[in-house]
């Protein structure tokens, strides 16, 4: 049998709330009980009072499960039939019941409703006067004075003797307190960041002095090596960050008052903000020097930055404009599209990313040994390192020779293959193997050979034979010079000169330098960018033909940072549709502390120095520019 219940309630303006349910079995129990079908909160209802059953579709016989009865229709009763067409008021203590058949389903429904007090006798009792204590405490004005007294012994007498009990061990780095409960703790503001939780309750390690503010020179008593100023000079910082006008300038007044000035690091850098990491710089804290800052120092060299959506300098890489031996030269350069760099390679994305030409087709004949099967994709080529941050340099050995061999000979079935990256040795081997061997035998000298009667026929093939063993040794020299030459193996992938020793026949082959990392004052994570394509940021490398053009993206355009990153704020930009837009605030990419790790990540998670700039040959894995602070 199912029955439907409605609950009906008052808010504080007198509107009806009702909270309809339906309860499906074969009895309904009406009861204070919390598992009654109809429950009814009220001390003068037992916890299972009555029961409702059906005695067929149109009647239902209502009963007292205990002795106390109930009402019907004004009539006090144990048990009775009700009609559920005609319908009924029922009783229960200070709650009221009507029956009547639901329209929408024809189910019968019982309207609950409270129409009096839960509990006389309980709103009889005063409950002000029935659990107060007022009777065994002092007066107010006593207990005020009192709380008062022991406010300033817990926390600021006690605290006070805390720290000048320990006042010594501030000038000592590595002394620490004992561990215990120490009464300055009580004027921490917050719990300190997972930096700084090995100091645990010892205040005096940054804060050295009483009542005086936390100076540089405690925090650099441990950041020696991992941070430093961000201005040398502190008076050009505050000329910088401009004078406060308005409220601002009042706070700056009544913090210099009391021993607070302006321009250390802890304006920045602020701890008790809670446990884990350290709160990344607000955007606040920097565009409050950076923005407008040529107005306020015209002298200054770096261009003004507000939010990265809207107000963010054009991009600067550094770029590699040649060699001096084996180190790169590198110089800055405003982002173009149209930016160059001397890579000392003759490689081209658009021919090697092609789906239609000649390395397409190789990769289609070799099928399982590349990433696609269609042509090569960026991943054939580009590994990351073991961070994901940066990519490794390309080796030739790893990601080219599979496809550009240097085999030049065969000798019972092994391939003899040319030195990579060292000229010297290639001149040599060359010439080694012309001079130790000879040409090949000519059929007609041997003995089962088909040739022309008569001696004279053999003399002539003899003597052709040895005039070839004792020109073949000059046959090196045009070996290497078609190597080094157009279409041979190195001139085809590298600059070639002719200004070499004797050593290379006079060839010389440009260092190769790979940039691994372009934007030195900023930070750029791979991994963070591994669900994008390689095309959504490099859009021109499926179609580069030049060797040198530099494909990175820049802040604008296709590509560009903007298309995802609109600022702190999450301002969009007029001249960009930003599908997917990316909050960037400074410190997403900026920080100035001296290490070449992620911004705002703990120093023993930092990455190893990332890095920057690769040469081709002994060098290849060592930084070739030095690490700058960003």
């Amino acid at each position: 049998m199912s029955f439907v219940v409605r609950q009906i309630a008052l808010k504080s303006s007198g509107e009806e709330i009702v909270r309809r349910s339906v309860v499906e079995a074969a009895e309904l129990v009406i009861g204070r009980d919390a598992s009654s079908g109809i429950h009814l909160p009220d001390l003068a209802v037992d916890p299972r009072h009555a029961r409702i059953r059906a005695i067929d579709a149109d009647t239902l016989l209502i009963e007292s499960i205990g002795d106390q009865p109930f009402t019907v229709n004004g009539r006090s009763t144990s048990q009775t039939e009700l009609e559920i067409d005609i319908g009924a008021e029922l009783a229960f203590g200070g709650h009221r019941i009507t029956l009547a058949r639901e329209a929408e389903s024809g189910l019968p429904a019982f309207t609950v409703r409270r129409v009096e007090a839960v509990s006389e006798s309980a709103e009889a009792i005063d409950l002000g006067s029935a659990y107060t204590l007022q009777k065994l405490l002092p007066g107010k004005r006593l207990s005020a004075w009192g709380f008062a007294a022991l406010m300033l012994i817990a926390f600021l007498a006690v605290p006070i003797w805390s720290w000048a009990t320990y006042q010594p061990l501030a000038l000592h780095k590595d002394a620490r307190r004992p561990a215990g409960l120490h009464g300055d703790t009580a004027w921490s503001s917050g719990t300190l960041s997972t930096a700084h939780k090995n100091l645990g309750g010892d205040c005096q390690a940054c804060h050295v002095q009483a009542f005086v503010a936390v100076r540089d020179n405690a925090c650099m008593t441990c950041h020696k090596t991992d941070a430093h100023q961000h201005i040398a000079d502190g008076g050009r910082l505050l000329k910088a960050r401009g004078e406060p006008t308005g409220f601002a300038g009042f706070q700056r007044a009544v913090a210099s008052a009391f021993n607070k000035p302006a321009g250390r690091c802890v304006d920045c850098h602020t701890e008790h903000e809670g446990a884990g990491a350290m709160p990344a710089t607000r955007q606040q804290f920097c565009t409050d020097c950076h923005d407008g800052m040529k107005s306020r120092l015209s002298d200054t060299k770096i261009a003004d930055a507000a939010d990265f959506g809207t107000a963010h300098p054009q991009f600067r890489p550094m770029l590699v404009t040649g060699m001096q031996g084996d180190k790169p030269l590198l110089q800055r350069a405003v982002w173009s599209g149209n930016l160059r760099e001397n890579t000392g390679l003759k490689f081209t994305h658009g021919q090697h990313l092609s789906k239609t030409n000649g390395v397409a087709q190789m990769v289609r004949r070799r099928a399982g040994e590349f990433a696609a099967g269609d042509a090569l994709g960026c991943k054939d080529c580009h590994q990351t390192d073991s961070g994901g941050a940066r990519y490794k340099p390309v080796e030739m050995e790893k990601a080219c020779q599979s496809c550009h061999a240097l085999t030049f000979d065969e000798i019972g079935g092994t391939f003899r293959t040319l030195r990579h990256g060292e000229p010297e040795q290639v001149v040599a081997d060359l010439r080694a193997a012309f001079r130790g061997g000879t040409p090949p035998r000519p059929a007609s000298l041997s003995g089962m050979a088909r040739r022309i009667p008569g001696n004279a026929a053999m003399q002539a093939t003899a003597a052709d034979y040895a005039r070839a063993v004792h020109f073949y040794p000059m046959q090196a020299d045009q070996a290497v010079a078609q190597v080094f030459s157009k279409g041979g193996m190195c001139y085809d992938c590298h600059n070639v000169g002719r200004n070499g020793g004797a050593g290379t026949a006079g060839f010389t082959v440009q260092k190769v330098a790979q940039n691994g990392r372009y934007y030195n004052k900023g930070w750029f994570d791979h991994k963070d960018h591994r669900k994008s394509d390689c095309a959504t940021c490099h859009v021109k490398a499926a179609t580069s033909n030049d060797a040198d053009a530099v494909l990175i993206p820049g802040l604008e355009g296709p590509g560009g940072c903007r298309s995802c990153h609109v600022g702190e704020g999450g301002a969009k930009l007029a001249s960009a549709t930003v599908k997917e837009p990316v909050a960037s605030g400074c410190a997403m990419c900026h920080e100035y502390h001296m290490d070449s790790g992620e911004p705002w990540k703990p120093a023993d998670k930092r990455k190893k120095p990332a890095l920057l700039t690769a040469t081709w040959g002994a060098g290849l894995h060592k930084p070739r520019h030095p690490a700058t602070q960003r």
